[in-house]
């Protein structure tokens, strides 16, 4: 098992961890702050920090699998080509210190944060989506024409609002009694352990504004505002029953944080 720490703090750039196997697919650790492909966002890129300031660079990061073809609890770090002196001196026990491209997840992150608030301005449910640190996609299941100018302007107002996000948990009876949580059609969220990681964008209280509330897995920031600029630069029509969405950096933005 990996112990996910971006779970509990996805602005943790780094941590100390031990190998716990390597074979043709990647590296394994014990544990890491790397996000794993899953939920339509990216898996993270970065670097593990060897003893003696060797590095081996990780270009992606992915979801081990079993025998059956189904993901386990065990994160797969995948070194980019043409590094195989550095892999062949690794043993499973040795230390790294596992470093994010911090940028690239803060892009994600952002974009991340931004698809949950386009929930909110389109409240149908999504049928896909795609989360790159260069743009975001997201399909809704809906027949209704969109206005790209009137969602750029929506998305604006969210995030000059600077509704604070929650990371919290429902139990798996609570999900249960409440489906409509589930915004996406086509992934569902993890279960296994009792309870249901969520994300809340806004208050839940007297005097907080609710934007948006939904089981989610992904990394996000902490508050609206910290989004910056973004922009809907194209809205297709998919098939008779979906629009596509897709948000891009509004000027400077992509560099913000």
């Amino acid at each position: 098992m990996t112990d996910d720490l971006f779970r509990a703090d996805a602005y943790l750039r780094s941590c100390d961890a031990r190998i716990v196997r390597i074979d043709d697919t990647g590296i394994v650790l014990d544990r890491t702050v790397f996000y794993p492909l899953g939920g339509g966002q990216a898996g993270d890129s970065g670097v593990l920090a060897m003893a003696g300031g060797r590095e081996i660079v990780i270009a992606d990061t992915r979801k081990a699998k079993d025998v059956e073809g189904k993901p386990t609890d065990e994160f797969i770090h995948v070194p980019a080509p043409g590094q195989d002196e550095l892999l062949a001196a690794l043993k499973p026990g040795d230390a790294v210190a596992a470093r994010i491209d911090w940028e690239r997840r803060h892009r994600l992150m952002r974009f991340h944060t931004a698809s949950h608030l386009l929930c909110h301005l389109v409240p149908v449910p999504v049928n896909g989506c795609s989360i790159t640190p260069d743009y975001a996609r997201i399909d809704f299941h809906m027949t209704d024409p969109l206005d790209k100018d009137a969602l750029t302007a929506g998305l604006a107002r969210l995030v000059e609002a600077a509704h604070p996000l929650t990371v919290g948990a429902i139990t798996d009876e609570e999900l249960d009694a409440n489906p409509a949580l589930v915004k996406s059609m086509s992934v569902q969220p993890p279960r296994g352990t009792g309870t249901v990681r969520t994300i809340r964008i806004g208050g839940s209280g007297e005097g907080g504004t609710a934007i948006d509330f939904q089981p989610c897995g992904g990394t996000h920031v902490a508050n609206t505002a910290e989004i910056g600029a973004v922009v809907v630069t194209k809205i297709e029509k998919k098939s008779a029953s979906s629009r596509r969405v897709v948000l891009g950096w509004g000027p400077q933005a992509a560099t913000a944080g």
